[in-house]
């Protein structure tokens, strides 16, 4: 049931994707805002999509750290191409920071470029800068900055080891002023990574303490690693025990 479920699914979301890339083209050619409200559109018929045919849904916690307006920036753990379709449900026009190849991506590419995001070149030497001058844009534009600061999704079984933080989100901090708000999450248990499988469940996105401005960078990547690995840990295990039909992931055996 869990496969039929799943495959229905994934069959009308590359559907309704490859649909509303065409449909949507005029939205490319209206101004920003506008073609927002399209995303937008999209993004919440995906979600109707996941509550009918998997059964999936979310909830929100912690709601009272995030600030009331302004810029801010917003370091989440990532472990599922969940997450990246509710930022638009879960903030007011946020700004993602992206490699730039995910641009070049044919039609998709295109909205994602219409959403003003922070583009870099991942591993390159300019990325650093291009992360700060991004940071600084959307300070002045007062928009919520997204950053995932182990840099791609990861497995819920990969450690920091596997996949260390990378310190864009303190750099952003020391040169902006801007409150990191840290958001733990358990996608990965219900949509893990490159699975067709996906699996009947409430996802919670949890806002935690904000860190505020005025220490190392390197206290500060201390500080928001640990918040962020005990917190999602604990929400990964909150979920298997509510819904024990949930394999555990583990690590593959070595070759």
């Amino acid at each position: 049931m869990i496969f039929l479920r799943s495959t229905l699914f994934n069959l009308f979301f590359y559907g309704l994707t490859a649909l509303a890339c065409i449909l949507c083209l005029p939205a490319l050619f209206m101004p920003r805002p506008r073609a927002m409200r399209v995303v937008k559109a999209f993004v919440r018929s995906v979600y109707a999509l996941e509550k009918l045919f998997i059964g999936l849904d979310f909830e929100v916690r912690g709601q009272e750290n995030l600030p009331a307006s302004g810029s801010f920036i917003v370091a989440a753990k990532h472990q599922s191409p969940y997450e990246t379709m509710k930022l638009h449900i879960l903030f007011d026009d946020p700004s993602v920071i992206l490699k730039k190849e995910l641009l070049k991506i044919p039609l998709w590419g295109k909205f994602l470029a219409k959403s003003d995001p922070i583009a870099i070149n991942r591993g390159s030497k300019e990325s650093a800068q291009q992360i700060i001058e991004g940071a600084r844009r959307m300070q002045e534009q007062g928009r919520p900055i997204i950053i995932f600061p182990q840099g791609t999704r990861v497995y819920t079984w990969q450690t920091t080891q596997d996949k260390p933080y990378k310190s864009g989100a303190a750099r952003m901090q020391e040169t902006t002023g801007l409150t990191i708000i840290p958001l733990a999450l358990n996608t990965g248990v219900f949509w893990p990574r490159r699975s067709w499988r996906k699996w009947p469940g409430k996802v919670v996105f949890e806002f935690l303490p904000p860190i505020a401005p005025g220490q190392a960078p390197g206290e500060t990547m201390k500080q928001l690693e640990a918040l962020l690995e005990a917190e999602s840990k604990k929400l990964e295990n909150e979920a298997l025990t509510l819904n024990p039909r949930i394999p555990r992931s583990k690590r593959p055996p070595s070759p």
